[in-house]
C-alpha cells in the first residue's frame, strides 16, 4: 500500500515498534481529517475520533475508503496516539448505503464477537446466585478486618464479574465477563460481605453451570471467587479498601468468596419472594385430607436452602425432617437454618472454615519481582515459588512498563507507565542481582573457590573500626600454696593482633543502549562477575598470608615473621618453617612439630615457649594443584594402590582434609593448618555482610544517567583479614 495511514492499519507490528511498546498491546489511533479541505459528512463525523485498533477494524473503514461520502477523495488520516481514552461513536458516522444506527444489523457486520455479545445479553433463567464475596481473616500476612469490609460495602455495589482475573500484562477481555454483582449486605455469621450475583455476558453460562455444581452435595473442585482490589494497610493490616476493580471466579481463590445458594427456584414460576410467606398463611383454608397444592414449592424450596446452607449432611436431613410435610414459612427455615450453623459453629470453633481456603496472595510487586528473577536466571523468593506470572520478553519491557520512558530519557513518566506500584525499576533489579551475586557465590565456593573457608574463623562486626584480634596467655600449671602461704600472681599476658578493614569494589554500566537492545543476558551476567571478582578477592587475600614476603608471611605482634625456624624460647621465634619436600614422614614430621607448639603464657623473657603444649595435630594439608595427588596418597593411602587412575580415585570421594590453594603458583611449597574450631590462626572479619554488595544508581537526577546515559552496578565488599596466632599454622618453602 501506498498510502501510511492504510499501511498503519493493516500492521500493528508496525506500530508497536514505532511506539516503542514491547508487549502485544491493542494500539489506539485517531482520525485526523485534513484543516485545510472541506469535509464530508461522514469524515465531518470521524474527525478527531479515538479507538483502539481492533474497533476501527470491526468499524472496516479506512480514510479513502470508497463507503465514505466522499467517495475516497478525502486526505484523512489514522494516526497512532498512546495512552489516551477512546472517544466518539462510530455507530453515529453516516455511511453510504449504511445509515447511522442501522449498520450494526447489516451482514456483513455480524461478526462472531458481536453475535456472542447479543447472545449473553439475556440473564439465564437459572443464573442467580447469592455469594460470599470477601470474609475476614489474614491472607498471606495481609489482615482484612471487619471494620475495613464493612466500610467497603458500598464500593461493591455493580461489581463486574468475571472468569479468572487479568493477565499480568494484559485486561479483562469482555469474552471473559460472566456478571454484575449487587445488593451487598454484611453477614455477621460468615463475617464477610454477601452479594447478590447475575449472570450475564459471554461466560455468565459458564459461570451459572459451575454455581450450580458448586451447591451440590459430594467434592467440589477450588473454585470461588477472588477480589481484584486496591486498598490501604498498616503494620499488614488493612486500613481501606479503596477501590474493587472486579470479582472473579478464579482457581484457588485468595480471600473467602464462595457461591452460597441459588436465588432462582421460585422465579421460574413468576412468584416474589414474599409470596410463599402468604401463601403459607392461607394454608389452613385448604380442606381436610386434600392435597396441598403448595407442597411441592415447599420441597424445591427447602432442597434450595439446605443446599446452599453448607450445613453438614447430617444436620441438614435432621432440618429436612422437621420441615417435610408441614406448613412453614421462610423466615421460620431461615431462622432455623442460622440456629444450626451457630451451633456448629460453637462446637467446631477454628476448625470450621467457611469457603475455599486462603493460599497464597500477591501484590504486583511480588509478579514483577518473580518475573525478572525468571529473565535474568536468579533464584526466587521462596514465597514465590507458586507465582505464575507474565514471561518477560526481556529487560526493556520491565523498564517500559515501570518507568514509562519510551524515549529513554532516564526519567520516570507516571502517565505512561503501565503499573501503579511502589516498586521501582532499579530496585527490582538490585534485588534480582544481589540473588544472582549469592547464587554464584555459592556455586564459585563449591568449585573450590572457598578452600579458605575450611582453615579461617569468620567474624561479622558492627564497624569498620580496626579490629584487635588479642589471643591471651594461658596459665601452665597451678603453683602450690603452703599453709598459710601468700597466693603469688599468675604471669599471664597476651599478643595483640591487629587487622583493619579494607574496602574493594568497581561498577559496571548497564546503558540506556543496552535496555533498548534487550541485553538480557548481559545484564544477567554482570553480577556473576562482580561475584566472581569478590570471592578471587578474598581468596587471594587469605593465600598472601603464607606467601607474603617471600613465603614467610606478615610481621606479629611478637616482633618476629609469621613463619620463621627460629627457637620459640627465643623472642619472634616460631619454629615453624622448614625446606624440606613434601612426603609421608615430612608430613608426620610436621604433624608432631604442631602437636609440640606451647601455648602462650605471656610475650616476656623467661617466658617464652614455656607454656604447655598445643597437643592438637594439623588437619588441613594446604597445596598447589601439582602436589593434589601427592598430598591425597599421603593422608588417605588406598590412593598410593591407584596412583594413575585419577578418575577412580577421585570417585571413591573427594575429602576436604587437602586443600588445593588456587593462587599458589611454587609448584613444591605447602603447609599444614589445625581445624579452626579447635585452634584458630587466621580471621576473616566482614562488615555488611558475607558476601559483596550491589548497588544500583540510575534516576533522572543521577548524573551518570544525565552525563552518560547509564545506570550504574556497583559492587562493595569490606573486608579484613590477619593472623591472630602463628601456633596452629606451619609452612615448607621448598
Amino acid at each position: 500500500m501506498d498510502d501510511p495511514a492504510l499501511s498503519h492499519c493493516e500492521a500493528p507490528e508496525a506500530i508497536s515498534t514505532d511506539l516503542g511498546w514491547p508487549w502485544p498491546l491493542d494500539p489506539m489511533f485517531q482520525w485526523n481529517a485534513n484543516p485545510s479541505a472541506e469535509h464530508c459528512a461522514s469524515c465531518a463525523a470521524l474527525d478527531a475520533q479515538l479507538h483502539y485498533l481492533s474497533d476501527w477494524d470491526k468499524f472496516g473503514v479506512r480514510p479513502r475508503d470508497g463507503q465514505l461520502f466522499c467517495d475516497g477523495y478525502c486526505r484523512c488520516t489514522l494516526d497512532p496516539v498512546p495512552n489516551e481514552t477512546p472517544r466518539g461513536d462510530l455507530d453515529l458516522v453516516p455511511l453510504r448505503d449504511k445509515p447511522p444506527k442501522e449498520r450494526l444489523s447489516m451482514p456483513d457486520y455480524e461478526t462472531e464477537h458481536r453475535l456472542t455479545l447479543q447472545a449473553a445479553a439475556t440473564v439465564q433463567p437459572d443464573g442467580r446466585f447469592e455469594i460470599l464475596a470477601i470474609t475476614t481473616g489474614a491472607a498471606n500476612g495481609w489482615t482484612f478486618t471487619e471494620e475495613s469490609l464493612r466500610k467497603s460495602l458500598a464500593l461493591w455495589e455493580g461489581v463486574d464479574v468475571f472468569v479468572d482475573h487479568e493477565g499480568f500484562f494484559s485486561s479483562h477481555s469482555v469474552r471473559d465477563l460472566g456478571g454484575v454483582a449487587h445488593s451487598p449486605t454484611w453477614d455477621d455469621l460468615q463475617a464477610g460481605v454477601r452479594l447478590q450475583l447475575d449472570t450475564t455476558g459471554p461466560s455468565g453460562p459458564l459461570i451459572a453451570a459451575l454455581g450450580r455444581e458448586m451447591l451440590k452435595d459430594g467434592p467440589k473442585p477450588k473454585v470461588g471467587f477472588s477480589a481484584d482490589l486496591i486498598f490501604t494497610a498498616q503494620d499488614k493490616k488493612v486500613q481501606d479498601i479503596l477501590r474493587i476493580h472486579s470479582l472473579d471466579l478464579v482457581f484457588r481463590p485468595a480471600r473467602g468468596g464462595a457461591f452460597l445458594r441459588a436465588l432462582n427456584s421460585l422465579k421460574e414460576e413468576n412468584m416474589p419472594d414474599t409470596a410463599i410467606h402468604s401463601l403459607h398463611e392461607s394454608a389452613s383454608e385448604i380442606p381436610a385430607g386434600a392435597a396441598d397444592p403448595l407442597a411441592e414449592i415447599r420441597d424445591t424450596v427447602l432442597d434450595a436452602a439446605l443446599a446452599g446452607s453448607r450445613l453438614p449432611p447430617p444436620v441438614q436431613s435432621q432440618v429436612r425432617e422437621r420441615f417435610t410435610g408441614r406448613s412453614w414459612s421462610s423466615p421460620q427455615l431461615q431462622a432455623e437454618i442460622e440456629s444450626a450453623r451457630k451451633l456448629i459453629s460453637a462446637l467446631t470453633g477454628p476448625a470450621a472454615v467457611v469457603g475455599p481456603r486462603v493460599t497464597e496472595t500477591f501484590t504486583t510487586e511480588d509478579q514483577l519481582q518473580a518475573a525478572l528473577d525468571d529473565l535474568l536466571g536468579a533464584p526466587r523468593n521462596p514465597e514465590h515459588k507458586g507465582l505464575k506470572p507474565h514471561r518477560l520478553t526481556g529487560i526493556r519491557e520491565l523498564y517500559h512498563s515501570l518507568t514509562g520512558d519510551f524515549d529513554l530519557h532516564g526519567g520516570y513518566h507516571p502517565e505512561r507507565a503501565r503499573f501503579a506500584t511502589t516498586a521501582d525499576f532499579t530496585g527490582l533489579v538490585k534485588n534480582a542481582l544481589n540473588k544472582i551475586v549469592v547464587n554464584q557465590w555459592d556455586m564459585l565456593g563449591r568449585a573450590g573457590y572457598n578452600w579458605w573457608q575450611r582453615i579461617v574463623r569468620e567474624e561479622d562486626f558492627p564497624s569498620l573500626n580496626g579490629v584487635t584480634g588479642t589471643l591471651v596467655g594461658t596459665v601452665g600449671a597451678l603453683p602450690v600454696v603452703a599453709e598459710q602461704g601468700e597466693y603469688t600472681e599468675l604471669q599471664v599476658g597476651d599478643s595483640p593482633e591487629t587487622g583493619t578493614f579494607v574496602k574493594y569494589g568497581a561498577y559496571v554500566p548497564l546503558t540506556l543502549e543496552m535496555i533498548d537492545r534487550d541485553e538480557s543476558r548481559k545484564l544477567a551476567q554482570y553480577p556473576r562477575e562482580l561475584a566472581s571478582s569478590a570471592l578471587r578477592r578474598l581468596s587471594q587475600e587469605v593465600s598472601d598470608v603464607f606467601t607474603d614476603a617471600s613465603g614467610t608471611g606478615p610481621t606479629l605482634a611478637d616482633g618476629g615473621v609469621l613463619f620463621n625456624a627460629t627457637a620459640v624460647t627465643t623472642a619472634g621465634g616460631h619454629a615453624n618453617l622448614l625446606t624440606t619436600a613434601l612426603s609421608a614422614a615430612q608430613w608426620e614430621t610436621v604433624s608432631q612439630a604442631v602437636y609440640k607448639q606451647p601455648q602462650l603464657i605471656k610475650n616476656a623473657a623467661g617466658l617464652y615457649g614455656t607454656g604447655p603444649r598445643l597437643a592438637v595435630r594439623p588437619k588441613f594439608l594446604l597445596v598447589p594443584i601439582d602436589l593434589d595427588l601427592t598430598a591425597r596418597q599421603i593422608i588417605y593411602p588406598n590412593w598410593e594402590r591407584a596412583t594413575n587412575i585419577v578418575t577412580e580415585n577421585l570417585q571413591q570421594g573427594s575429602p576436604d582434609d587437602v586443600v588445593v590453594v588456587p593462587e599458589w603458583t611454587d609448584t613444591t611449597d605447602w603447609a599444614a593448618a589445625v581445624d579452626p574450631r579447635i585452634a584458630p590462626a587466621i580471621y576473616v572479619g566482614y562488615r555488611f555482610g558475607r558476601t559483596p554488595e550491589v548497588f544500583i544508581a540510575g534516576d533522572e537526577q543521577s548524573p551518570a544517567v544525565f552525563m552518560n546515559d547509564e545506570h550504574r552496578l556497583k559492587v562493595r565488599f569490606f573486608i579484613a583479614v590477619w593472623v591472630n596466632d602463628f601456633r596452629p599454622l606451619h609452612k615448607s618453602n621448598v
